[in-house]
């Protein structure tokens, strides 16, 4: 059954970020809903240094379409304001940097025996400084372009974005995705043997810093049921996250499920030594996806392939894509899913501010966001989302006015980073290796390279 409006409206989608390699896993997610989200056009917007794969992705996003019955055309561009000119939906995708840029997240944390993660951590946090003032200057552009869009963004670390989209680019019309949720909702009923319509998911907390509780659809709690399913085996974990067994005792204390990412934070002792060896042999984890790129992107030169490779999956970021054709088209069809999003908290955790944004199950309507009430957290989740939430606060704000000083605030009420100088030798580095694409911190980064900061990672040093 068409959904309502198809017959008046085709609808225009840009992407920001297009030569990504996950925008074919995109155009999977928009040709298997055409009959509910009839797509007029879509733009790939990235810039030119990503010219190469840009163009091998639109050839082969073209392809992927021409292969469906849809008439639906696929614009290349490096001018991201041609392409928002009464855009319906834009998606981010980007990555200020390019994969370079994570790789210095990771290694220059790591070369000082400290984590070195893309969205946790120093790591996070750079990525974070990089990406706000650009969504920033992109929601500016959609104010005069196309003021009636939905922004759907699944650029990393999305929380943190979707927190600056709205407190400092004033957009309400904005959602934040992640694809851990998704694959906890799939993974789960298969072990233990339900259908995913027969479970009902409440998630609560940040992205990659959230909780869930599940209840079957005859009214029983099975959230222990899954903790004791992690305690004896693994249910699976992004293929990004190196798979460390929650504590029996602590899963069965909060009477909660973590998410994956909260390994980093309740197993972080194991978690940084399998870092630290990954960086002292193989290379980190962006060094491993830089060869997986190459990899996929060959495969996407070829003429003949008119589908989503199965290798896709090993790039850590699977549904991701498919989670925000959902929200679109729960958007566009006044749907009312139910799905995990970053939005506005408007009391659904009343442990945090009702205007921050938080990671919650909401139902997507087309005018509005709506999320569930999911009640205060115990005293020990409490306390981590506390300092967790306020950590992004002060790095949100550091990214729009180049605080030194908040900055180093920031690092100081991070988990994953020793407080000392050695944190911020860790962010001196990091503030020199990204001048690029920090101009709010220029002048601090001209006193740091008088005063002699150089990279001591010399991997890191050679991206400079």
């Amino acid at each position: 059954m068409r959904c309502e409006g198809l017959e008046q409206k085709r609808v225009k989608i840009v992407t920001i970020g297009g030569g990504s390699s996950y925008t074919p896993e995109l155009m999977e997610g928009f040709i298997k809903r055409y009959d509910e989200l009839p797509i007029r056009e879509i733009w790939l917007v990235d810039i030119e240094e990503g010219k190469e794969k840009l163009e091998i992705v639109g050839n082969m996003a073209q392809r992927m379409w021409d292969a469906t019955p849809y008439d639906v055309k696929i614009h290349m561009t490096f001018d991201r304001r041609e392409a928002l000119k009464g855009a319906d939906f834009v998606t981010t995708q980007f990555r200020v940097g390019l994969l370079e840029a994570r790789i210095k997240d990771e290694r220059i944390p790591f070369s000082y025996g400290m984590l070195g993660q893309e969205t946790n951590g120093a790591g996070g946090i750079f990525k974070a400084l990089r990406t706000i003032p650009v969504i920033l200057d992109i929601v500016e552009d959609m104010k005069l372009l196309c003021p009636n869009a939905w922004l759907i963004n699944f650029t990393n670390p999305s929380g943190m974005v979707t927190e600056a989209v709205m407190r400092y680019g004033n957009w309400e019309k904005v959602v934040g995705l992640c694809n851990v949720p998704v694959m906890a909702t799939i993974r789960e009923p298969e072990a233990l043997g339900y259908e995913p319509e027969e479970l009902i998911y409440q998630f609560a907390g940040l992205n990659h810093f959230h909780w869930h509780k599940v209840m079957d659809n005859k009214g029983r709690n099975v959230t222990k049921q899954i903790a004791e399913r992690m305690v004896n085996g693994s249910i699976g974990v992004p293929s990004n996250i190196f798979d460390v067994p929650f504590f029996k005792e602590q899963l069965e204390s909060m009477t909660m499920i973590p998410c994956a990412y909260h390994r980093y934070y309740y197993r972080q002792e194991e978690m940084l030594k399998h870092g630290l060896k990954e960086y002292e042999t193989i290379g980190t984890r962006a060094e491993q996806v830089k060869v997986t790129e190459h990899e996929l992107f060959e495969l996407y030169k070829n003429p003949d392939l008119v589908h989503k490779p199965e290798q896709l999956a090993k790039r850590g970021g699977a549904y991701y894509s498919d989670a925000a054709c959902e929200a679109i088209a729960s958007i566009y069809g006044n749907k009312m899913k139910n799905m995990v999003v970053s939005t506005r908290n408007k009391g659904a955790i009343p442990d945090l501010p009702a205007d921050c944004v938080v990671e919650v199950s909401a139902f997507i309507s087309r005018n509005d966001i709506l999320p569930v009430a999911f009640g205060p957290l115990p005293t020990a989740e409490r306390g981590w989302l506390q300092v967790m939430k306020n950590m992004e606060l002060c790095v949100c704000e550091a990214a729009v006015t180049g605080n030194y000083y908040l900055l180093l605030e920031a690092f100081a009420l991070n988990p994953l980073i020793m407080s000392g100088e050695t944190a911020k030798r860790v962010m001196d580095e990091l503030l020199v290796a990204h001048k690029k694409y920090l101009p709010a911190f220029a002048k601090v980064i001209e006193r740091l390279e008088r005063e002699g900061i150089t990279i001591k990672d010399q991997k890191a040093a050679e991206l400079c």
